[in-house]
């Protein structure tokens, strides 16, 4: 939940501010507070609290004490470090290697199952699938395509922006498009997705936990916990989140199909060995 915070900061009001700061404080106090007490001690309203909640995921305050009770029983061990100039080879390995461990950490306390069974439901009933992704996402967005045709999917993958809102635009009903974008502000992906939707696809994005304006285009969204720094936007922490998501989602497109994913994978397992020696 303190990550949470943390990843929606900027997005939150001044009123929305002072009461995240407060909780970020005041984490052990917080639990044993009731919703009047923190409205209180904040200056804001029982309503600014519960709409803070809402935008952090939660039903509601009592969920957000839940989540900090569990976070100061079992206390995060790793943070993210920002790195410094001064910063020696041996401190930066540590740094980096501490912080995509905590990524991966944040990003399965922050993925919703529900989402993730909804989103393999729309890509088993698709007839088509479609992935998008621009600059690092790109990568990954090839990933995913190679590990569904692994699996028998009828997946494309599109990553130059024009290909992708021709591409977009054609979709209809019976397609399900799969969008993978760190800031979910991105102008073309939004756009191809923008346009996906409007067209009567189905629209799955995987994208980094906060207000972003690519969810208003989203049917389910898949929430990546990464924190970029000065020093390493579009590092390797959001690129590992996302393909951990891919990895679980093609795990979870297998077992649905159990069958005929194993004769897949070892159909075309017995193809790629024509490529070894």
């Amino acid at each position: 939940m303190l990550a949470r915070i943390e990843s929606m900061w900027s997005s939150l009001g001044p009123v929305g501010q002072r009461i995240a700061a407060f909780i970020v404080q005041n984490p052990k106090e917080v639990v044993h507070m009731s919703v009047s007490e923190v409205a209180e001690r904040t200056g804001s309203s029982e309503g600014s609290i519960v709409g803070l909640c809402k935008n952090l995921g939660a039903t509601g305050f009592q969920q957000i004490k839940i989540a900090l009770a569990q976070e100061l029983v079992r206390p995060v061990q790793l943070i993210h470090e920002d790195l410094e100039p001064s910063d020696s080879v041996e401190t930066t390995v540590r740094k980096i290697f501490h912080s995509n461990v905590q990524t991966l950490h944040d990003t399965q306390g922050a993925l919703d199952v529900k989402a993730m069974e909804q989103a393999v439901r729309l890509l088993r009933q698709a007839k088509r699938i479609e992935i998008y992704g621009i600059g690092s996402a790109a990568t990954i967005a090839e990933d995913a395509h190679y590990r569904m045709l692994r699996i028998g999917l009828n997946a494309k993958v599109v990553v130059d922006s024009h290909v992708q809102a021709i591409s977009a635009s054609l979709v209809g009903p019976e397609v399900a498009v799969l969008t993978v974008s760190h800031s979910g502000s991105t102008h073309e992906t939004v756009l191809a997705t923008r346009l996906a939707k409007e067209a009567g696809a189905s629209t799955i994005c995987i994208t980094n936990f906060g207000k972003s304006p690519i969810q208003a285009f989203c049917d389910v969204l898949l929430f990546t916990m990464a924190r970029e720094t000065s020093f390493r936007t579009e590092a390797m922490t959001s690129r590992l989140a996302q393909l951990a998501i891919i990895d679980a989602l093609i795990a979870c497109l297998a077992l649905s199909d159990y069958e005929t994913s194993v004769s897949t994978l070892r159909k075309t397992f017995d193809v790629l060995s024509l490529k070894r020696y």
